[in-house]
Parts: C-alpha cells; sequence; structure tokens
C-alpha cells in the first residue's frame, strides 16, 4: 500500500498482487522478495505497540465526543504524534540494519536500490 498527496489530502491506494504478495507488471515490488522482514523477530512487540497507539487515537476520539477543552486534545494529539513517530524509527532501524545491510553486503543494484528507498522513507518522515 502507497500513501499518496493529492492537493494536501493523503490517498492510499494498494498494488494489485498475485496470490504471493508479489506486484504484478503494473506494481512495484520494492525489492520485497518472500523473504523475513527486519522487524519479523519483534513482531509481537511491534503490534503490542500499535494497539495501544490505536488505543491513544480511540481516546481522542472519545476526547472530541465529550467536548473536552482543545489544549488537552491537542496535548493527546501530540502524545499520539510522537509514539508513531517513536514507532517509525525503530522499524526504520531493523530496516537498516537487516535489508539494507543484507543488500549492501551482497552488493550490486540491489544494494543501491535499498539505500535510495530508505534514504526516501527518511525524508518522508522528515516532512510529517
Amino acid at each position: 500500500m502507497t500513501v499518496t498527496e493529492t492537493g494536501g489530502a493523503e490517498e492510499q491506494t494498494q498494488s494489485p498482487t498475485d496470490d504471493a504478495g508479489h506486484a504484478d507488471a503494473a506494481g512495484d515490488t520494492h525489492g520485497h522478495e518472500a523473504h523475513q522482514h527486519g522487524y519479523a523477530k519483534q513482531k509481537d512487540q511491534h503490534l503490542k505497540r500499535l494497539r495501544r497507539i490505536e488505543g491513544q487515537i480511540r481516546g481522542l476520539q472519545r476526547m472530541v465526543e465529550q467536548d473536552v477543552y482543545c489544549i488537552d486534545i491537542l496535548t493527546q494529539v501530540s502524545a499520539g504524534t510522537k509514539a508513531l513517530q517513536s514507532f517509525a524509527l525503530q522499524l526504520l532501524e531493523e530496516h537498516l540494519r537487516h535489508c539494507v545491510a543484507d543488500a549492501a553486503a551482497k552488493g550490486g543494484p540491489e544494494a543501491d536500490d535499498k539505500v535510495a528507498e530508505a534514504t526516501a522513507a527518511i525524508a518522508r518522515l522528515l516532512r510529517s
């Protein structure tokens, strides 16, 4: 799934895939072969963390429903944003240590592609 910005709004699209999860000729695979991702060893911890973040977002919805003071809501928005940023940084570190390091060890164009992909991901994080 990719997120694109269109006129200030974000739009999510999903690339078509075959039964094996590979993108078809029109989709971009981003070099995602059928291998274990860098986050796989901590998958349960990541899911637990994401559920906590989801709870924070639901809490924001309740705060708005209950007409809570604006500044209190904004404080919680900031906390949710920080939690997502922290999660993203952890995932990025795992990607660099696993996927990018593995590609660099193999060398060739895949290594360059992985570095470019990671650089683009970092740029997106910095803009958010």
